[in-house]
């Protein structure tokens, strides 16, 4: 049995291969294998969300999820949200609020919410707050944050048509 696996899948829209130990997380994976490092490692249980990718449309913790498990997927990254135009009414909408302190979290907090407005996209600050549940800031205290995403939530509530 090799301990190594070639996989195929999609990254930010591009189809790739990598060859990854059959124990490597996605996590690791993105940053050491494929050289994208805007997906970042907190805790590596699953706790902080600072790790949070989309695989196939669904909010996952990368560093709960092994490598070889993207073959045949669609991942997306903070690099794959680069031309999304909500992604960067979003990136805006943290710097004007003041919710990017130290800026660790805002890649996996920023995918989270881009999730979030993706399926709720008219989501007020309660759905908002149990949207981000699973991502930790130690910085901003959550006001921020939540005030960042409701901004571009409430702007989509008022360009929606009745």
């Amino acid at each position: 049995m090799s301990l190594k696996h070639d996989i195929e899948f999609t990254l930010n829209g591009v189809r790739r291969r990598a060859t990854a130990r059959v124990d490597m997380s996605a996590l690791d994976m993105l940053r050491e294998v494929v050289g994208l490092t805007g997906t970042k490692y907190g805790c590596g249980e699953g706790e902080c969300g600072a790790c949070t990718i989309l695989v196939d449309g669904m909010s996952l913790n990368s560093c709960l999820m092994f490598a070889v498990d993207c073959h045949g997927r669609d991942v997306v990254t903070i690099e794959g949200l680069a031309a999304d135009a909500k992604a960067d009414a979003l990136r805006a909408a943290f710097v004007e609020h003041g919710a990017v302190q130290c800026g660790y979290c805002t890649p996996g907090m920023v995918m989270q919410a881009s999730h979030l407005l993706a399926t709720h996209p008219h989501a007020d600050a309660e759905a908002i707050k149990r949207g981000i549940e699973g991502n930790l800031c130690r910085c901003t205290g959550y006001t921020k944050i939540v005030e960042a995403i409701a901004s571009v939530s409430q702007a989509g509530k008022q360009g929606a048509t009745p």
